[in-house]
């Protein structure tokens, strides 16, 4: 590789690591081309960019960017791919699913939410942090549930009314049809008052 093609590749991974906000290193020595095309199929399916790259361009390329990689660099031995992703733990996961069938990628360091992960015995607790999607429906399932509580409660309090006033309409008229009646003889007893005079 010529001088001019690494300064490419640096500037290549420099425009990677510009907006990225979740950064991951991974290991995927020992996957052949099929699994490793596999691999960057399921990343691609997660909206995670992978780029495979040597170690010493990758550190150069962190160290002229703002944020301060120094603490990854000690993972940079061996097969390395560069994770960008958009969600927090996307990357994490896609790793912990796809070793259920092999033994790699291994996680070699990470950078997220402005924190640095290194080594592999990391690899759960990213992945189980929270996404912003997920954290978003939480919070609007936990602003909801009141509501839904209340929207509920007016609901049965309105058919219990409704029940109410059907089985108080019944009466009324069952009362209304015996008025009459009642009423009745009373006028026929009142009318047979002035006929005894």
């Amino acid at each position: 590789m010529t001088k001019e093609d690494k300064v490419l590749v640096i500037q290549e991974i420099r425009d990677l690591l510009q907006d990225a906000k979740v950064v991951y290193v991974a290991d995927l020595e020992g996957l052949n081309a099929a699994k490793s095309s596999d691999f960057r199929r399921q990343a691609f399916k997660n909206n995670i960019k992978v780029k495979v790259v040597k170690n010493t361009l990758l550190q150069k390329a962190m160290e002229q960017m703002d944020v301060d990689f120094s603490e990854m660099f000690v993972s940079f031995k061996g097969n390395s791919a560069l994770m960008i992703s958009e969600t927090a733990n996307a990357p994490a996961k896609l790793i912990k699913d796809f070793r259920k069938k092999e033994e790699k990628p291994a996680l070699k360091s990470a950078y997220l939410q402005e924190t640095i992960y290194v080594g592999d015995e990391n690899l759960e607790t990213l992945a189980n942090i929270k996404s912003k999607d997920e954290m978003l429906g939480e919070i609007i399932g936990l602003l909801q549930s009141p509501i839904q509580r209340l929207v509920s409660a007016l609901q049965n309090r309105s058919e219990s009314e409704e029940a109410t006033t059907e089985e108080t309409a019944p009466a009324e008229e069952t009362k209304a049809e015996e008025t009459p009646a009642a009423e009745a003889p009373e006028a026929a007893a009142e009318g047979e008052t002035p006929a005894a005079e």
